[in-house]
């Protein structure tokens, strides 16, 4: 017996929400099969497949749901990301202004676009242009381009400037609005970075009070500012409650752990077991090569080849250098073979890790999918920021070519554990490092604060990274 196209979309969706896009992705197929005709079962289809990081598809199908009658702004949006996968980045520009003209409060196209902007110039100028409002704008609108503007300041490390450019919208006497919530918590969050913890507890907790009970934004935006303020028992309180809401969101656990780091509470070893937890490998060979310094050699000139931006995309740890999204999706024959090289180093680590009750060890089932892929290459004096991977599992960083400063002594460009990526009360230095070499592959928890050292010298850093997730 068929099915509905609303049961199939139904179950697909489900799969698509836990991470089995390729389950998802079946389903979607089959209920174009069945409904051939239907646009939305099309768009549906091209979605999964740029989820996928299957982009030549993505913008086949979305075209399709095109002339089957779909012209709206979330098939374009589809269209840009895929357009923009595939390299075209002139394409990708004019499929994100046709979503935005479809609606001018798309956040995702305006803010992909402006990402777009940054990363090909690191032109200020240009990528803030735009957020500029329409001449017709209505107050809105207006408020919600204010919004994303400031977002994208913080992206370009300028905090202090899109604090400013919020303050006076927030504090407004009778500014009301859907987004006063999120824009309070969002205000928090830059408080706290630019150091005015008071500032962060007094905004965060306006947020809570005018947000929906529950709300993760404005419960992390006061986390953020009782870590800034020092307050460890209050901060975790507060991350319990966010992770009742979400117990796998990684962000979250590092939270907690960091609250009970500044308390002194043994829980915070019992998750930041480093020697446990954080290991390092050797790639395998991958079939064809002679050795992994050939493999290295090969995959050297690929990655660089893939890499067409100046400057780090938004919302990312990286530092001065450039990130490459799906670059598994470049499919050329090192970057291809990949999978292969890291393969049996992440079985092998799934293996020792064993089974626990605690938040890694308990999702260790016997295998895993990666949901995620990137390359960076960061330029002489470049670093990553201190961060977490929200959505992962297990994290990774793979080293493929690497500056001479990193074997020179000291710990320049080495990958450090246990630093907050938040402002905290006190100093909490990072507590454990890695030093690089190339073909290592380091896997740990997605939850535990890492980023590097920054490096001097005239050479660059490339690295590949991926997450997992218990498949």
């Amino acid at each position: 017996m068929l099915r509905t196209l609303q049961d199939l979309t139904r179950d697909a969706n489900a799969l698509k929400r836990e991470g089995r896009i390729g389950e998802a992705i079946g389903l979607y197929q089959d209920a174009v099969r069945q409904f051939p005709t239907s646009a939305v079962a099309l768009h549906n289809l091209a979605s999964a497949y740029c989820d996928a990081g299957n982009h030549v598809d993505a913008e086949r199908v979305a075209a399709m749901a095109m002339q089957a009658g779909l012209n709206g702004p979330e098939t374009w949006l589809v269209r840009a990301r895929a357009r923009f996968g595939m390299s075209d980045f002139a394409g990708a520009e004019t499929a994100y202004r046709s979503a935005i003209e479809c609606q001018p409060e798309n956040a995702a196209a305006r803010m992909e676009l402006a990402q777009l902007f940054w990363m090909r110039t690191s032109d200020r100028a240009a990528t803030l242009s735009i957020f500029e409002p329409p001449a017709e704008a209505t107050v809105p609108v207006d408020s919600f381009l204010l919004y994303l503007k400031a977002q994208a300041l913080e992206f370009m490390s300028e905090p202090e400037a899109a604090l400013q450019l919020m303050l006076p919208v927030v504090v407004k006497p009778g500014f009301g609005s859907d987004l006063r919530a999120p824009m309070l918590a969002f205000a928090a969050q830059l408080a706290g970075e630019t150091g005015d913890a008071a500032g962060a507890v007094a905004l965060a907790a306006e947020a809570v009070l005018l947000a929906q009970p529950g709300d993760p934004g404005a419960l992390e935006a006061e986390v953020r500012a009782l870590l800034a303020a020092g307050e460890a028992e209050k901060a975790s309180e507060s991350a319990a409650r966010l992770l009742a809401l979400n117990p796998k969101n990684q962000r979250f656990i590092a939270f907690q752990a960091t609250a009970w780091r500044l308390a002194g509470d043994p829980r915070y070893k019992a998750l930041y077991d480093y020697a446990r937890f954080v290991k390092a490998a050797t790639m395998s060979v991958p079939a064809t090569w002679p050795t992994l310094q050939a493999y290295l050699a090969d995959l050297v000139l690929e990655l660089k080849a893939a890499h067409p931006f100046k400057a780090q995309p938004f919302g990312q740890s990286v530092r001065l250098g450039s990130q490459r999204s799906d670059i598994l999706s470049v499919s050329t024959r090192a970057i291809a073979a990949f999978p292969e090289a890291i393969a049996e180093p992440v079985s092998a680590y799934m293996e020792q890790l064993g089974t626990g009750t605690d938040p890694f060890r308990s999702r260790n089932h016997e295998r895993a999918q990666m949901i995620g892929n990137w390359s960076v290459w960061l330029r002489p004096g470049g670093h990553h920021a201190d961060h977490v991977h929200p959505d992962g599992w297990i994290s990774s960083a793979c080293y493929i070519e690497l500056p001479a400063a990193v074997t020179a002594g000291g710990r320049e460009g080495w990958l450090r554990f246990g630093k907050p990526g938040v402002p905290v009360g006190r100093d909490l230095p990072a507590e454990h490092w890695i030093r690089p070499e190339p073909g290592l592959l380091t896997l740990f928890p997605s939850y535990m604060w890492h980023g590097t050292e920054q490096f001097s010298g005239t050479d660059p850093r490339l690295t590949v990274a991926f997450d997992l997730v218990p498949s």
